[in-house]
């Protein structure tokens, strides 16, 4: 099974998006999560750091600068999205990645404190 480390970056960036209000409150996960499509279009027009901060994990082994060093996205490469923040806690704590899990349930905790 894959090991994951946080990235810290992606939890500044989602952080600094919760606080300027760039979240979905109500979404379906499922239709919204980034495609690999959308990602690919992402990745024409932007780097691999701005890739980076979408996701809320790092694939320990994987190479830089490849989809496969990205794990647990947040949000659909505009805006946070609370149902991607419940999806990364669901999929961490399945597969007891607890760092990335409890990253993320503190994004959401604040996620719902700033939108109350």
């Amino acid at each position: 099974m894959a090991k994951y480390s946080v990235n810290a970056k992606a939890v500044s960036r989602a952080r600094q998006l919760i606080d300027s209000r760039q979240y979905v409150l109500n979404s379906n996960w499922g239709a919204v999560a980034p495609s690999a499509d959308d990602e690919n279009d992402f990745l024409e027009s932007h780097s691999w750091n701005d890739y980076a901060d979408w996701h809320l994990g790092l694939t320990e082994g994987a190479s830089e600068e490849t989809k496969a060093r990205y794990a647990f996205v947040y949000g659909d490469l505009r805006r946070v999205h609370r149902m991607g923040l419940i999806a990364c806690i669901y999929r961490a704590s399945e597969w007891r990645h607890k760092e990335v899990e409890l990253a993320a349930h503190d994004l959401l905790q604040h996620l719902d404190a700033t939108s109350a």
